[in-house]
């Protein structure tokens, strides 16, 4: 790890510790949000003492708004249509039913995705499943099969935790060059949400495992039976089957009615449309775990079964989306972002304005907890000067962030899968951000 120092402290572009929050909002320039798209940079909004958006009665306050009964489900506001999951041909199939939806990371707040911009993978489209007619089946090397209807289901005592789940190919989109000049593209595959079922434990317990069981298949009753082998001591730690996502059911794209979570591991793993789970004495090296999310090796072999997500880290604010526009020298203006670990929990993250030559330690925002999302912060002085913008993220594991040259020298450059380098943002003396590879 690269030694700490007191040379960006010592210098005119950063004062944080002499900064308060009130401060912060008092001296900073008035400027936008950050753009809606990367093609749509809303324009800064300068305020004045005679604005008429002031001193004028709004429109919207001259008439009745929308009956409460006009959406009976809440929806966003129509000015927030930029808000979406975005799909790229480049990762899906001709007809769309393969295919990978990314969440705009950029317009997020806090540690939790809402549910209509979690991002999703599907394999064969997305199922529409009746409720009626589910059943989840375990059995194998159990006391007790057993076929389980929904409501079944649900009278097992239920807890709720705040996961997030991420695409083992989460970064593949440009961790050999910056391919996207776009944060929602470049790590995208991932979200975080509150998550509410019952832990596999609970059920194993009422069922009996039998002592020779060492795995479990997880299969989806969707066109694909996306299958996955889990191994038995992750099963009985904190694997649950869950029903609820951020407060309500599950939405069809994630599942609905009942997936597996398996939380800090791969994407893949949280099966979706759960059928069946059955339990062995070994694995049933599935096609999505032999062909698919393995790791090529420079001698050609392949890692298989390797589960846990890296820690890693990336600023969400700036970005490519979200430039820093409008800035006269001496404004105050943040750089944050988000860090997570499967292994763990968050334990430190650091910041670099010069490409890596000098760190500071961010400060979090928020919840800290275990296989989440945490959200970090560091607020510096604008000079002015070009800056290229990293953020390393180190767990309770010891697990650090690697640079790029550091992950192509461990596992080559050939897989797709488990790739965490950090990410290198390119700020202009505009304030335009660009991807940028920094290499060690």
């Amino acid at each position: 790890m690269t030694t700490k120092t007191d040379s960006l402290e010592k210098s005119s572009t950063i004062n944080e510790d002499k900064l308060s929050r009130r401060n912060f909002f008092k001296r900073t320039a008035v400027y936008s949000a950050g753009a809606i798209a990367a093609a749509n940079v809303l324009a800064p909004v300068k305020l004045k003492a005679d604005d008429v958006n002031i001193v004028n009665q709004v429109e919207w306050g001259t008439k009745l708004g929308d009956r409460l009964d006009k959406n009976l489900y809440g929806l966003p506001s129509p000015y927030e249509h930029n808000n979406i999951r975005r799909i790229h041909d480049l990762l899906s199939s001709g007809d769309r039913y393969a295919t990978v939806s990314m969440s705009p990371l950029h317009q997020q707040e806090g540690i939790i995705t809402p549910n209509g911009l979690f991002f999703c993978r599907s394999h064969s489209g997305i199922a529409q499943v009746d409720p009626n007619k589910y059943r989840l089946m375990l059995h194998g090397l159990l006391e007790k099969p057993l076929v389980l209807t929904l409501e079944q289901l649900k009278r097992y005592p239920s807890e709720s935790r705040i996961y997030f789940i991420e695409c083992p190919a989460n970064g593949s989109t440009g961790w050999r060059g910056p391919q996207f000049n776009n944060l929602q593209f470049v790590k995208g595959m991932m979200s975080s949400a509150e998550w509410t079922g019952v832990r596999l434990s609970v059920i194993l317990e009422d069922l009996g495992l039998k002592p020779e069981a060492q795995w479990m298949l997880a299969e989806g009753s969707d066109d694909s039976e996306m299958a996955r082998s889990i191994p038995i001591e992750k099963v009985l730690d904190d694997a649950m089957i869950v029903w609820g996502q951020n407060g309500e059911p599950l939405r069809p794209e994630q599942g609905y009615p009942v997936r597996l979570l398996v939380p800090g591991w791969e994407g893949n793993l949280n099966v979706k449309w759960l059928k069946r789970l059955k339990f062995d004495s070994k694995p049933w090296y599935s096609k999505e775990e032999t062909s698919k999310y393995t790791m090529l090796q420079p001698s050609g072999k392949a890692i298989e079964y390797f589960w846990p997500m890296e820690v890693n880290s990336i600023i969400t604010s700036p970005c490519p989306e979200v430039p820093w526009t409008d800035l006269k020298i001496g404004d105050k203006v943040e750089i944050s972002g988000v860090a997570w670990s499967g292994r763990g929990t968050i334990k430190t993250v650091d910041i670099s304005l010069d490409g890596g030559k000098n760190w500071v330690e961010a400060h979090f925002k928020g919840l800290i907890l275990p296989k989440s999302w945490t959200r970090f912060s560091y607020i510096i002085t604008w000079d002015g000067n070009p800056k290229v913008l990293l953020s390393r993220a180190i767990d309770d594991s010891g697990h650090i962030q690697p640079s790029i040259d550091k992950l192509v020298s461990k596992v080559g450059v050939e897989g797709i899968y488990h790739r965490n380098p950090i990410v290198g943002w390119e700020v202009t003396s505009k304030g335009v951000v660009n991807n940028v590879h920094v290499r060690s």
